[in-house]
């Protein structure tokens, strides 16, 4: 895990997070769901796009869509491929992708992608790689 201040040293990369946070917040506030957690996620691409997504629950369970997900499949239908930085907020204490949400993650982002979590709005999120994340995932 890095800490945020050595991840963001570079004011481009604390600047990309900040547009992040707040775009991943705001549509966390559409999630529809069922349980107790509202989820956002913003995704920066390669080509400087910023994709977002939220946690859409369906009443059976078996058909949610995590907000990672929702996020990098507007990505994929816009024709974008690659993700540089993805950010996942939540109003929880330690908040991580599922496993299924890191599988998706991993197809579309490079080992040295940074991946981050912000527990509430005020806080600096928590920035990994995602090779820390998956170190073992096939290549």
């Amino acid at each position: 895990m890095l800490s945020f201040s050595d991840a963001t040293t570079n004011t481009e990369v604390a600047a990309a997070f900040n547009r992040l946070s707040e775009r991943a917040w705001a549509v966390r506030e559409h999630a529809s769901i069922i349980g107790n957690t509202k989820v956002g996620c913003a995704i920066l691409t390669k080509s400087g796009e910023i994709f977002t997504g939220c946690n859409v629950e369906q009443r059976f369970r078996s058909h949610d869509v995590h907000a990672e997900v929702n996020a990098i499949s507007t990505m994929i239908a816009t024709g974008q491929r690659e993700i540089a930085y993805l950010l996942v907020v939540a109003d929880r204490e330690r908040f991580t992708p599922c496993g299924a949400c890191m599988d998706w993650i991993m197809q579309y982002a490079a080992n040295d992608c940074l991946v981050a979590f912000q527990p509430l709005r005020d806080e600096k999120p928590v920035v990994y790689y995602t090779r820390d994340l998956m170190p073992y995932y096939p290549s």
